[in-house]
């Protein structure tokens, strides 16, 4: 029992714990000396993981991979964001181009995917991934902060990347960064709701999501964000095509025009009209007579 004379202890201010992240790491796993010549067994779960996330890099060379950095989403918020994704590719595919006027709908492994990645099983991965070269996978570890999150296309479109880079632009709006005054409030509230020997009330804030693009890995070399922005811009493979021809075909189109401008009469003209217009000048450069 506490004397007259004691007094009580002021109880510690809350401190903020951050939770434990995972950052994609490529240093050689860690041997414990009781553990030397035995393989380790890993869990189904990650096993699993391992191998979707060894047969997602490997088919980087195809399938172009875009990465994210994700914050605060909920289960309901990924499907949405999912569904929105998967709307704004059939509306793409429904706009007609000169390669395909009637376009059909899409199969359903034609659809992008986006997938929340474990960045401790992808740096496993992403080290014994020898297909690609040591300087990819160290600027891939690079780019990763903490979470991480992979968007894959099929095929490389850039009209079609455009369009999804734009709607999860409009439906994730990148988070506005604290004023210093507002800093400062919640510094003060936070100080006036402090009561020593009582437990601070607990506060759940409403999640906000927040949506980084990181860079992505096409054709086995890392791009950053501003690259992918940039390829978004390209035209198709076909548009491409279309105007590769047109400027090969466009001296052959101009002699033929030439050519079919002096053709028949016209050309007896021509050379009537550069016949009269040296006369002249010859008459001019004639010496008198003596």
């Amino acid at each position: 029992m506490l004397g007259s004379t004691s007094r009580l202890l002021p109880s510690p201010r809350p401190v903020l714990v951050h939770a434990r992240t995972y950052t994609v790491s490529l240093k050689p796993p860690v041997v414990y000396p009781r553990m030397k010549g035995q393989p380790r067994r890993y869990a189904e779960r990650k096993t699993y993981l391992y191998n979707q996330y060894t047969r997602l890099l490997q088919s980087s060379f195809d399938r172009p991979l875009i990465f994210f950095e994700h914050h605060d989403f909920s289960a309901n918020r990924l499907i949405q964001l999912r569904a929105e994704i998967a709307q704004a590719v059939a509306k793409h595919a429904k706009t007609p181009s000169l390669a395909t006027p009637s376009p059909a709908p899409l199969a359903p492994e034609e659809y992008p995917t986006f997938t929340i990645l474990r960045t401790s099983i992808f740096g496993v991965a992403l080290r014994e991934m020898n297909q690609l070269d040591m300087k990819t996978r160290r600027e891939i570890a690079k780019a990763v902060p903490g979470t991480l999150a992979v968007l894959s296309f099929p095929t490389l479109n850039p009209p079609q990347l455009k369009a999804v880079l734009r709607v999860l632009a409009r439906s994730v709006p990148p988070r506005k960064p604290k004023t210093p005054e507002e800093i400062e409030a919640e510094k003060k509230a936070a100080e006036a709701a402090f009561v020593p020997g009582r437990r601070p009330k607990r506060q759940r804030p409403t999640p906000v999501p927040d949506l980084k693009l990181l860079g992505a890995l096409v054709e086995g070399k890392m791009f950053k964000a501003e690259g992918v922005k940039s390829v978004a811009e390209l035209p198709t493979l076909d548009g491409l095509r279309a105007q590769l021809v047109g400027l090969l075909s466009a001296p052959a189109s101009q002699l033929s025009m030439v050519l079919s401008e002096a053709s028949g009469g016209k050309l007896a003209r021509t050379l009537e009209g550069f016949k009269k217009s040296l006369e002249p000048e010859s008459q001019d450069t004639a010496a008198p007579p003596s």
